[in-house]
């Protein structure tokens, strides 16, 4: 009985949604195109200054910000945080190539070096040592495992 009265309730609020006109649906597509055409870098036609580090500017130009080296009103590229003054430092100092030779040299002189110290390095400094009976009683007696006497020359 409770359940006819709930869907008695129920049944002409969910018929009257069905029945209402679906609503009109727009299209993004139109106004993606015109934005492509109009925006190719979909940056908002934001000036894009040239790639170019922080670091290889002018330190001695009258930057009006000194740190950064730039001037007031000077847009800012879109990889700022990556060519900025606080990026990591670009190492321009030797080309890979050199690079490579320094290495290349640095291996070879190491291995020389030990080749050279293997060549003077000594052999064993002294005959092991032998003892009479080769231990036998210090080593547990005639039912341990021999020790090596003085006149075997094999282990």
């Amino acid at each position: 009985m409770l359940s006819q009265r709930i869907l008695a309730r129920r049944l002409p609020q969910v018929v009257a949604r069905s029945t209402i006109a679906p609503r009109a649906s727009f299209s993004q597509i139109p106004a993606l195109r015109a934005a492509g055409v109009e925006d190719p870098f979909q940056n908002g036609n934001y000036q894009n200054p040239p790639r170019v580090k922080r670091q290889f500017r002018d330190p001695y130009g009258g930057w009006w910000d000194k740190q950064e080296k730039r001037n007031f009103g000077e847009p800012v590229h879109e990889d700022n945080e990556i060519l900025g003054v606080f990026s990591p430092e670009q190492y321009s100092h030797v080309s890979s190539r050199r690079a490579f030779h320094h290495l290349g040299v640095f291996v070879a002189t190491f291995l020389s070096l030990c080749g050279v110290v293997s060549l003077y390095y000594p052999d064993k400094p002294s005959v092991p040592k032998v003892y009479v009976d080769g231990l036998e009683k210090e080593l547990g007696g005639a039912n341990a495992v021999p020790a090596r006497k003085s006149g075997e020359d094999k282990w």
